[in-house]
C-alpha cells in the first residue's frame, strides 16, 4: 500500500470539490480519506474568494446586494455549479416519493424536476438575502459569513464519509468518497475548525464567537438530518448527496449568522 502523503490529501480535496486546476494522482481509498479530511481547507479557500470578491465590490462603491450576490456566486462557479446540482437532483430524488432505485434513477437524469427548482430558488435566495444583510451591517460580518458558510459545507462532506454511511449505487464520487474517513478523525477535524470560526469570529467580538461556533454546528446538524433522510429513503449516498449536503450546511450557517444580532 502506497504511504499517503499531506499532498496527496490535499490534491484530492482540491481535484475533486473545485475546478482549480489540481492533478488528482491518487484515487484510492487512503487518497480518498486523506481528501476529505482536508475537504474544510478547500472550504477555506472558497470562502475567501467569495469574501474577497463582495469586499471589493463594495470597495469599489457597489452595495450590499451585488455583494451577497457575488458572494454566493464564486462557490457555484468553484465547482461548477455541482453542489447546486446535487441539491437539485436530491431534492427532486427526495421529493418524487418512489422507492430508492427509481428515486436514484430520477436523481441521475440531466434534467430538473420541479421539487429541484423550487429548492434551487429558495436555497439561492436565502443565501444572497442573509449575505446582504450582513454585508450591510459590516462589511466584515458578511466576509465572515461567507468563509464560515463555506467551511461549514465541506466539513460536512467530512462528516457524511465517515465510517458506516454506506453508498447508494457501486460507481460515482459518493461510492469512492463513502466510509473512508474513520469517526475520531472527522469528529476531530470538526472540533478543529469549529474552533477556528470561533476564532475569526472574534473579530466582531466574544458574542459573535460563540454564535459563529454555534452556526458551523448547527449547520452540521442540519446536514446530518438530510444525510439520514438519505441513508434511509436512497440506502446510502451519491455525488448528488454530498452536493445537497454541503449547500443545505451553508445555508444553514448563513442563517443561523443573521440571528440575534
Amino acid at each position: 500500500m502506497l504511504k499517503t502523503s499531506p499532498l496527496d490529501g490535499l490534491r484530492f480535496a482540491f481535484g475533486t470539490l473545485t475546478v482549480l486546476p489540481v492533478r488528482v494522482r491518487r484515487w484510492d481509498r487512503e487518497a480518498a480519506r486523506a481528501g476529505m479530511l482536508n475537504a474544510p481547507v478547500a472550504g477555506l479557500i472558497v470562502g475567501g474568494t467569495a469574501a474577497g470578491l463582495g469586499l471589493l465590490l463594495l470597495f469599489l462603491g457597489a452595495g450590499p446586494l451585488l455583494a451577497a450576490v457575488a458572494s454566493v456566486a464564486v462557490p457555484a462557479a468553484l465547482t461548477r455549479g455541482l453542489h447546486l446540482d446535487g441539491l437539485a437532483d436530491t431534492a427532486d430524488g427526495l421529493g418524487s416519493g418512489k422507492p430508492a432505485e427509481d428515486a436514484l434513477r430520477i436523481m441521475k437524469q440531466s434534467d430538473i424536476g420541479p421539487f429541484g427548482v423550487i429548492t434551487l430558488l429558495l436555497v439561492l435566495l436565502a443565501q444572497v438575502a442573509v449575505l446582504a444583510q450582513l454585508y450591510d451591517d459590516a462589511w466584515a460580518r458578511g466576509a465572515i459569513a461567507a468563509v464560515t458558510s463555506a467551511v461549514a459545507a465541506r466539513l460536512a462532506l467530512t462528516l457524511a464519509a465517515r465510517t458506516g454511511v454506506p453508498a447508494a449505487r457501486p460507481e460515482g464520487l459518493g461510492a469512492a468518497v463513502a466510509g473512508v474517513v474513520p469517526v475520531p478523525g472527522a469528529l476531530a477535524v470538526t472540533a478543529a475548525f469549529t474552533i477556528v470560526s470561533a476564532a475569526w469570529g472574534t473579530v466582531l467580538g466574544a458574542y459573535d464567537a460563540l454564535r459563529t461556533a454555534a452556526a458551523v454546528l448547527l449547520a452540521l446538524a442540519a446536514a446530518e438530518l438530510l444525510l439520514r433522510r438519505c441513508v434511509r429513503r436512497l440506502g446510502g449516498v451519491t455525488g448528488d448527496v454530498f452536493g445537497a449536503l454541503a449547500e443545505t450546511a451553508a445555508t444553514a450557517a448563513l442563517v443561523v449568522l443573521s440571528l440575534g444580532r
